[in-house]
């Protein structure tokens, strides 16, 4: 099989690591990746992570921007489905309902943060 096929490196020196061989599972992977690349994007998503279910009003206050420029980035990642929301009232709350999502984060925060 070839390391693309098997999602392993062939170089016996390189630590083995399964990778994504699926196509599907690369554009997935990549759609998110895109969509989580901007620092504010990837900022609300942290806050998600450890506020839980969070208001649009208190997202606007914890990334210290607008209303309409959170607006616009919790749209992207709703529509690439790593957001879900809920209204209440006159309220609208989002949070993180992929696992995978989650997992991602953690691993993000394990690898970047000290």
């Amino acid at each position: 099989m070839s390391e693309i096929q098997d999602g392993y490196h062939s170089d016996s020196s390189v630590k083995d690591v399964s990778v994504l061989v699926k196509d599907e599972d690369i554009n997935a992977a990549a759609r998110a990746l895109k969509a989580m690349g901007h620092p504010l994007r990837l900022k609300i998503l942290c806050v998600l992570v450890i506020r839980g279910e969070t208001s649009v009003r208190d997202l606007v206050s914890i990334a210290g921007t607008s209303q309409s420029n959170i607006s616009q980035h919790l749209s992207v990642l709703r529509e690439k489905l790593i957001l879900v929301s809920r209204k209440d009232a006159n309220k609208v709350f989002y949070r993180i309902e992929d696992e995978n999502i989650l997992a991602l984060m953690k691993s993000m925060k394990d690898t970047f943060c000290a």
